[in-house]
């Protein structure tokens, strides 16, 4: 009876599975049972001292009203700055927002321009939420396939390929979530290429995990790249990945102040301005460096080769050694087919995401969440030690299919 007074959206949209796995682990964990999770994209490592005090400040200042909806001065200032120093792209302050988290700015992004039939090219494997967004917007995904020989990267004449006269978006997420894939500028450039002949479709560069890169220089984003193209750009990011600020939800976004204007509307009309102490905590992570980073950078490479070893010694299981974000993207497909000691049969890679999780006690996620069937993604961001424990549970698991 109660599905009666649901709208027909919601029937399009499904939970999210990294927001399912989490609960999952959590409601194990509190009965009893010793789980590490592999599966939540978080950073272990605290969020810095120095923009901690900053949030601390923000509140025995009395910081603690209501800002603008789009953030505050000094923020939007640093916003700015930040674009313009890191990426080589110059914002006027119409031309950035501030939101809660960059979940939010793609969200409003989407909901202020796709209307029912447009369509939305998701290059695959994509974040599990770009879908659903689109779905709630009453658009239509357009997934495109990305290929592991291809480094998980749009190819252009697959993008060429996938525009059509109701294309509104093309979403291009570098690193990647699941696969760690990193666009250089050249090839960017060579999908530049191919936007440029369809002035019709806008691009959303979501560059969330900018700060992770372990391949010097490698980053780059559409707007700088190309310039032409940036009149139609949203540049996304935020300060929960590379600062390890995921409880404080803070994006921001830069693009045309038409658009800008658009998601500031839906923000006003919905949560209106980010947390004002998170905005001041955010204004010191963006103007007092990151210098810490190079540190968690060493500490994520060697978690990292901790799982590309183990992954890469498991009969049935290989990767590629990912150059950015904090995941191994690993081929399952050799596990597909076994049997379990209990007599169940692994057909898919959500069973195996499963029987790890249940032989194992090792959350992980099954990449066909993420529009790559026969894959896992595992998140490597947490300590050394669990990390370590969560190989040896998984090589033993492993070994004892059949």
């Amino acid at each position: 009876m109660s599905a009666d007074f649901l709208a027909p959206r919601l029937r399009r949209v499904r939970p999210s599975p990294t927001a399912a796995i989490s609960d999952q682990v959590r409601s194990l964990s509190a009965a009893g049972m010793d789980v590490i999770n592999l599966g939540e994209g978080e950073l272990d490592f605290d969020t810095p001292a120095h923009i901690r005090q900053a949030g601390i400040d923000a509140i025995v200042q009395g910081d603690t009203k209501y800002t603008a909806v789009a953030g505050t001065a000094a923020l939007k200032q640093a916003i700015i700055t930040k674009f313009n120093r890191e990426n080589q792209i110059g914002y006027r302050a119409d031309e950035v927002i501030a939101g809660s988290g960059a979940k939010q700015l793609i969200f409003n992004a989407l909901l202020a321009t796709v209307s029912t039939g447009d369509e939305v090219i998701i290059p695959a494997p994509y974040w599990v939420s770009y879908p659903d967004m689109v779905a709630l917007a009453e658009g239509e995904p357009v997934i495109v396939p990305c290929h592991e020989k291809h480094g998980w990267k749009l190819q252009p004449e697959d993008l060429a390929a996938a525009i059509t006269p109701k294309t509104r978006w093309v979403i291009l997420n570098s690193p990647n979530n699941p696969t760690g894939a990193v666009y250089c500028a050249a090839e960017l450039h060579a999908l530049a290429a191919v936007l440029l002949d369809h002035p019709h479709v806008l691009v959303m560069a979501d560059d969330i995990y900018e700060q992770i890169c372990f391949v010097p220089d490698i980053f780059a984003t559409l707007a700088d790249v190309e310039p032409r193209l940036k009149g139609r750009v949203l540049t996304v990011n935020g300060v929960s990945k590379g600062y390890s600020m995921t409880g404080w939800r803070l994006g921001y976004a830069g693009g045309p102040a038409w658009l800008i204007s658009a998601m500031q509307i839906l923000q006003s009309q919905s949560t209106s301005n980010p947390s004002s102490i998170s905005q001041a905590a955010t204004v010191a992570a963006l103007e007092q460096g990151s210098d810490f980073i190079t540190g968690w950078i060493e500490i994520l490479q060697r978690r990292r080769t901790m799982i590309m070893n183990c992954v890469n010694a498991i009969s049935g299981l290989s990767a590629d050694t990912p150059p950015g974000a904090f995941y191994v993207f690993a081929n399952c497909q050799g596990m597909l087919g076994k049997t379990t000691a209990s007599g169940d049969i692994l057909r898919t890679d959500e069973d195996f995401a499963a029987y790890l999780l249940k032989s194992a006690h090792v959350a992980t996620l099954q990449g066909s969440a993420f529009g790559a069937p026969g894959y896992l993604r595992i998140a490597y961001a947490i300590d050394d030690s669990r990390l370590q424990e969560a190989c040896e549970r998984i090589t033993r698991a492993c070994a004892e299919l059949r």
